[in-house]
């Protein structure tokens, strides 16, 4: 008696929200969208509780009282605020935006939020007319969005260094490759 063979289908992967594969990467429901006055105090509780001090925390607060702040990105997980971008005025020899800080809930790291942040951060910082982007970080990281240290190295910063990188907005190459560059003032508060 012949048995009939059955022959195990494989099912494709499962798509999650964030449009990666497999179940580490599902969140809920996640927006990310512009910060509202309404969002400040959740926002620092994300920095108080992912760095050691409150320094970020105050640096968020004293960019956006200074109106250094230009583009503030939050993420929502059902309507609860878990992480946040972001990018403010810098001094340098085109229009360029420092990216710092970005932070994520612990509970929901490795799970592409920051990434996300950054990358619509990005988005709106060309749509709005910035030519450049620094950050000062790792270039394994950063390097995903197209941040260089070479891009970086002929500027003049007190962050100089294998961490300072740039990219370009809008263009191959940014608009000069020498001079001095400065985040905010309010960085200078910052250790």
């Amino acid at each position: 008696q012949k048995r009939k063979r059955q022959g195990t289908r494989q099912r494709p992967p499962r798509r999650t929200p964030l449009g990666g594969i497999g179940k580490d990467l599902v969140l809920s429901h996640m927006d990310i969208r512009s910060e509202q006055p309404s969002d400040f105090e959740a926002i620092r509780v994300v920095h108080a509780a992912s760095f050691p001090t409150a320094a970020e925390a105050d640096l968020v607060d004293r960019l956006r009282a200074d109106g250094s702040a230009v583009i503030s990105q939050v993420a929502a997980e059902d309507g609860k605020i878990i992480g946040h971008v972001m990018f403010s005025k810098m001094s340098a020899p085109f229009r360029a935006l420092g990216l710092a800080p970005v932070a994520v809930l612990s509970g929901h790291r490795r799970k592409g939020v920051a990434a996300r942040l950054i990358k619509e951060g990005l988005r709106l910082a060309a749509a709005g007319g910035w030519q450049g982007v620094f950050v000062l970080g790792d270039p394994h990281y950063y390097t995903r969005f197209g941040f260089n240290v070479e891009a970086a190295k002929g500027f003049q910063s007190p962050y100089a260094g294998e961490h300072f990188m740039a990219m370009p907005l809008g263009g191959k190459t940014l608009p000069a490759c020498a001079g001095r560059v400065d985040y905010a003032p309010a960085f200078a508060g910052v250790e």
